[in-house]
């Protein structure tokens, strides 16, 4: 089975928002990616929820949320459209993640949980029946352009096997760093969802882009 991608908006030009979703979307993005960031819990700040809704008009592909943010209970609900199709807390931001996931279910919506790179896959062993997704960050979060930590390709094949082992369901996503040259490998490790940024957007030729990529995973 191939792998899907979901192009991150982060490295989309802002001004053309809307145009470049569409493309990225008519080209065969399965997802795009929301990536939200507090300036606290990640040294940088993106965007809220009102710029995601503004792209609720268009035919796009389902939002991937990903909430790097404090306290994120706080804030769940903003990010619940028609068009969400996963919202994805992280481990290290929540203090009751049991609690969290099951807040984000009750929106009707598929919870995910992330791990930063150094973060074992144990911190989360015990929620993994509960979540519809696990993001694997493959840079430290806060900022695009990153190259990917190649140790992070050992976490997604050993949660790949653990998943197997106890026959889960979740989808398996890799964040940070993924361009042409390394996507094979990331698919081959075990990754269901690729995120990528700049190398989907922030310049011409999306279109080529996405297919270039999708023909790759």
């Amino acid at each position: 089975m191939s792998s899907k991608l979901a192009p991150s908006i982060l490295s989309a030009d802002f001004s053309k928002l809307g145009d470049q979703a569409l493309e990225a979307t008519r080209a065969g993005a399965d997802y795009l990616h929301i990536d939200v960031m507090d300036g606290h819990f990640v040294p940088n700040i993106s965007f809220g929820a009102a710029v995601m809704k503004s792209l609720d008009p268009l035919e796009t592909a389902p939002y991937d949320v990903h909430l790097m943010i404090e306290d994120p209970d706080r804030y769940l609900g903003d990010f619940v459209t028609e068009n969400t199709a996963f919202i994805t807390v992280h481990q290290e931001a929540c203090v009751h993640l049991d609690r969290t996931l099951d807040h984000i279910r009750s929106y009707g919506v598929a919870p995910g949980v992330a791990l930063n790179p150094a973060t074992p896959l144990g911190m989360i062993e015990h929620v993994l029946d509960q979540v519809g997704l696990v993001l694997i960050m493959s840079v430290n979060p806060g900022f695009g352009g990153q190259h990917l930590i190649p140790y992070t390709l050992d976490k997604i094949r050993k949660l790949r096997d653990y998943r197997a082992k106890k026959g889960l369901d979740f989808q398996i996503e890799i964040d940070g760093g993924v361009k042409a040259d390394n996507c094979e490998a990331v698919a081959d490790a075990g990754a269901d969802i690729l995120v990528a940024g700049s190398a989907v957007f922030g310049r011409d030729g999306i279109t080529d882009r996405v297919k270039a990529l999708k023909a790759l995973i």
